[in-house]
């Protein structure tokens, strides 16, 4: 099964003092397998909600998330629960390590919770040398910068290769150079792993950086654009 991601009509309610709050109004695209896609807006525009139904985290009041062509509404709870333990990878930002544990160990544990039993050191180095910190396999996570410990938290969710990988402002604690760093690695990822990889920002340098740009206002989906047809000068809207 494939992992284009298609978005039909989504939208999400929330209570609110006097009704609901509309958090995401009539949003479509089609995310394409492979590709790395910017979600961005400014805060409080939707993308984290999206991101949450997208991760099978959280449930659209209307309309419906595909994966592959799987409804996830259609899903139980531990089917739900076996696609994001198996099938997805997860940064935030707020990166959760494991502070007892090196960045060997948190890397490790990801393999652990997937079930993998074979291979397991060799993909753990494998990971980090991807995210070049082989030579910091056996630091703890107060013994790295904000960046080290982020790239660490990348290489934990792309250990047990997932078919997605959703980031969540995943540099938004980071200065302008190390953002810049951690975006280019997630490009290379994207090519490297063959993840579908889905970030948001509201960091205005960082948005060109996608494959694909899906823009969001107070709720509802403004744009959606293909580098290529930007680069040809021009956009591609769904």
């Amino acid at each position: 099964m494939g992992s284009d991601i298609e978005i039909c009509r989504v939208g999400r309610k929330f209570p609110a003092a006097g009704g609901f709050f509309e958090a995401l109004k009539d949003v479509n695209a089609v995310i394409p397998e492979g590709k790395f896609t910017i979600l961005k807006g400014r805060s409080g525009s939707g993308k984290t909600t999206l991101l949450n139904i997208i991760g099978a985290l959280d449930a659209p009041t209307s309309g419906s998330v595909l994966i592959g062509g799987q409804d996830l509404g259609a899903l139980s709870e531990r089917e739900r629960d076996d696609l994001r333990r198996v099938q997805m990878g997860f940064v935030f930002q707020a990166v959760s390590l494991i502070p007892s544990l090196t960045a060997y160990q948190n890397v490790e544990f990801s393999l652990r919770l997937a079930g993998v039993r074979k291979g397991r050191k060799e993909r753990v180095e494998e990971c980090l040398s991807l995210v070049g910190l082989a030579n910091r396999a056996k630091h703890m996570p107060a013994e790295m910068s904000g960046g080290e410990q982020q790239r660490v938290a990348i290489a934990r969710a792309i250990a047990h290769r997932p078919r997605i990988l959703l980031a969540d402002e995943p540099t938004a604690e980071l200065d302008s150079a190390m953002a810049a760093h951690i975006t280019q690695l997630l490009q290379e990822l994207t090519r490297k792993e063959g993840i579908t990889i889905l970030m948001t920002t509201h960091d205005t340098g960082l948005m060109d950086a996608g494959d694909m740009i899906i823009e969001l206002e107070n709720g509802r989906q403004v744009g959606v654009t293909m580098k290529g047809a930007a680069e040809e000068g021009g956009a591609s809207h769904v």
